[in-house]
């Protein structure tokens, strides 16, 4: 990344470009998870105009990211940040709508809420938007994911043994990293299967 930024200058060769490096390298890293977002984002766009604002967002990430270093330095990444995560917003809502239409409005399923430790089995977790809540070691064995916003689910020790992931909006090979699960655990065809899993249900 420094011959593309940096013009193949290295801080071990010029230690006073460091601390610049490091800035740099943090926001183009945060960059980078943006696009990751955006490209589950794409894949999941029910309406063609969502679809076209995520594209639009992901050029223009890219587009800052090959400007090079003096762009980056100028960039509000908080503020593209809270764009995209506005978005994620806007297409999560519109592919959980469909899943649940009809379905009883339950208020134990929100953004941000505490599931850390409890037993989820047999829970209806479809189409819930539980963006940014803490299921720390929560039992999830076995229950369907499908549309689910996972996106910022602290979701370490969580137990996914045979669950439906395949689905599940907004998952990341961190997440699915820290979570204990076997090889009936379905995930989506980008995650890898972590190697210390179970092999087997």
């Amino acid at each position: 990344m420094s011959r593309t930024l940096f013009d193949g200058i290295s801080w071990r060769g010029r230690p006073e470009t460091a601390r610049d490096m490091s800035a740099v390298f943090a926001v183009v890293r945060r960059l980078h998870e943006m696009l990751w977002y955006l490209a589950d984002a794409v894949d999941r766009a029910v309406t063609p105009d969502a679809a076209e604002d995520v594209e639009a967002l992901r050029d223009r990430i890219r587009t800052t990211i090959d400007a090079g270093s003096s762009s980056l330095r100028r960039l509000d990444v908080d503020a593209l940040h809270t764009e995209v995560r506005d978005l994620l917003v806007e297409v999560s809502q519109e592919v959980r709508t469909i899943t649940r239409a009809g379905a009883t409005p339950d208020t134990a399923f929100r953004p941000g809420v505490d599931l850390a430790g409890l037993d989820l089995r047999g829970g209806d977790l479809r189409g819930r938007d539980l963006r940014g809540a803490s299921a720390i070691a929560a039992d999830l064995r076995r229950v369907d994911l499908t549309d689910t916003d996972l996106l910022g689910v602290d979701l370490r020790d969580a137990l996914v043994h045979g669950a439906d992931l395949s689905a599940a909006l907004f998952l990341t090979q961190s997440q699915v990293n820290a979570m204990s699960g076997d090889g009936a655990t379905s995930l989506p065809r980008w995650i890898e299967r972590p190697r210390h899993w179970s092999p087997s249900a």
